[in-house]
C-alpha cells in the first residue's frame, strides 16, 4: 500500500462515514478490503476505493485496517530476481536479497545500493551477482537496482523505477516502511544525492560512499531540470570518501561537507584518508553506518520541512507538502539561505545552479510560502 493510496482511501471513507449514508455488512468490507490489500501496483489500488466508499465501512474500522496494514505471508528467500516497466515505458530489473530468515511477522529495514559505472553500461540487463558484495551490514533486506546510460540515476526515469521497485517489494514483503535508506558507491553515490534532492518523501536518509554531488552540476549529464540544494535539508546523510581518490579526493570533497553543515545539512561525514576509490574501509566503517541507520528513522510526518520546486508538475511533493500552485512574494527570496550559492572553486564545468524560470521554496524557518524568478 503506497501513502497516497492509504490517504485517498481514509479520505473516501470519511466523507461516508459523516454523511451517514451507508451501513456496513461485514462481508463487503471485508471483500472490498481483500481486493484493496491484493491489488499488484499502487494505481490498482486506487481503483479499489469506491468498493471500499460503498461497503458503508466507518471511518474507525478502515483507519483501524488501514493501520494494521495486510497480512504478510511465507515468500522466496535468497536472490528473488524481478523486472518492471515503468510509465515511460522503460524495461528495468532489480533484484530483491531477502534474509534466509525472513519471518512474514517481523517489519523489515531496507537498503536501496546503487551501483557506480553507469556510463559504461549500455543496457539494462542484470551485470554481476545482484548483491551488495562485501557491503553488508545488519539482517536486512537489500535491492539492488540497475542503471546504464540511457536511465542513468540522475534521471525522471529512476525515480519512477525506484518508486515502483519499492511498491512492489511492501506488496510483498514486510517492510518497515520508516527504514528505507538509499546507499550508493561513486556514480551510485552521486545519484543517492539526486534522489534526495528529488524525491525525499519515502526515504529515511541517504548514503552516498564515494560520490559528489557536483558531478550532477556537469553540463555532460544533461540533468533533466533544475537541482536544488535546500532540498538536501529534509534527510540526514552518511558521507564517505576517500583522501586518494583519484575522481572525488577528500580535499575536493571537504569544503563541500563544510557548505553543508553551514547550511543546515544533518549529515556524518567519515574521511578516509589513506583510501583511493574503492570500499576498502567498509570493516571499519560498517558498524558506524548502521548505528546511523538506527538512529535515524523516517518520520512520515516531520514537524518542518523545506522543498525547492520549479515545476509543479514533478517533484512536487515532500511528505505532507504538495505544491500545486506557483506564486510569488516581494522580497522572500533572500530571506532564504541557498545551498546553489557554492562559493568553492570546483571543476571548470561544476556549479549547482538554479536554471532561469519560475521557483517555489517552502521554509519552515519564515512565513514565505513562495518566490518568484530563481
Amino acid at each position: 500500500m503506497t501513502n497516497r493510496a492509504l490517504a485517498l482511501a481514509i479520505s473516501a471513507v470519511a466523507v461516508v462515514a459523516t454523511a451517514g449514508l451507508l451501513d456496513a455488512q461485514p462481508a463487503t468490507v471485508d471483500a472490498a478490503f481483500a481486493r484493496f490489500w491484493s491489488a499488484k501496483h499502487s494505481t490498482e489500488a486506487q481503483q479499489q476505493v469506491d468498493a471500499i466508499l460503498k461497503s458503508g465501512v466507518s471511518f474507525d474500522d478502515a483507519y483501524g485496517r488501514l493501520r494494521r496494514g495486510r497480512r504478510y505471508t511465507t515468500q522466496p528467500t535468497g536472490q528473488v530476481r524481478l523486472s518492471n516497466r515503468t510509465v515511460d515505458g522503460v524495461e528495468h530489473h532489480f533484484v530483491l536479497n531477502i534474509p534466509d530468515t525472513y519471518d512474514p511477522a517481523r517489519a523489515y529495514q531496507v537498503r536501496f545500493q546503487l551501483q557506480g559505472g553507469v556510463m559504461m553500461r549500455s543496457e539494462n540487463r542484470i551485470v554481476g551477482p545482484g548483491t551488495v558484495g562485501a557491503l553488508t551490514g545488519v539482517e536486512q533486506i537489500y535491492i539492488v537496482p540497475y542503471s546504464w546510460d540511457a536511465a542513468p540515476w540522475w534521471s525522471d526515469d529512476q525515480l519512477l523505477n525506484l518508486a515502483d521497485i519499492l511498491d512492489t517489494a511492501k506488496r510483498t514483503y514486510n517492510i518497515d516502511e520508516n527504514r528505507v535508506v538509499v546507499s550508493g558507491v561513486s556514480d551510485g553515490g552521486t545519484g543517492a544525492y539526486y534522489v534526495a534532492m528529488r524525491e525525499t518523501t519515502p526515504f529515511a536518509s541517504f548514503q552516498p560512499l564515494n560520490g559528489f554531488w557536483m558531478v550532477l552540476a556537469s553540463d555532460s549529464l544533461k540533468i533533466d531540470g533544475p537541482l536544488y540544494g535546500n532540498n538536501l535539508r529534509n534527510k540526514p546523510l552518511f558521507i564517505v570518501n576517500g583522501g586518494r581518490d583519484p575522481l572525488y579526493p577528500t580535499d575536493l570533497v571537504d569544503p563541500h561537507i563544510e557548505h553543508f553543515k553551514k547550511h543546515g545539512v544533518s549529515l556524518v561525514y567519515e574521511p578516509q584518508p589513506e583510501a583511493g576509490h574503492n570500499t576498502q574501509w567498509w570493516p571499519q566503517v560498517r558498524d558506524h553506518f548502521e548505528t546511523f541507520v538506527k538512529d535515524h528513522p523516517r518520520r512520515p510526518l516531520p514537524d518542518t520541512l523545506t522543498w525547492e520546486t520549479s515545476d509543479t508538475a514533478a517533484h512536487n511533493r515532500a511528505h505532507w507538502l504538495v505544491i500545486d500552485e506557483l506564486g510569488s512574494a516581494a522580497d522572500e527570496a533572500r530571506q532564504l539561505d541557498d545551498l546553489n550559492d557554492v562559493p568553492i572553486s570546483a571543476r571548470p564545468d561544476f556549479g549547482l545552479q538554479s536554471i532561469g524560470g519560475r521557483v517555489v521554496r517552502v521554509n519552515p524557518d519564515s512565513n514565505a510560502d513562495t518566490i518568484g524568478g530563481s
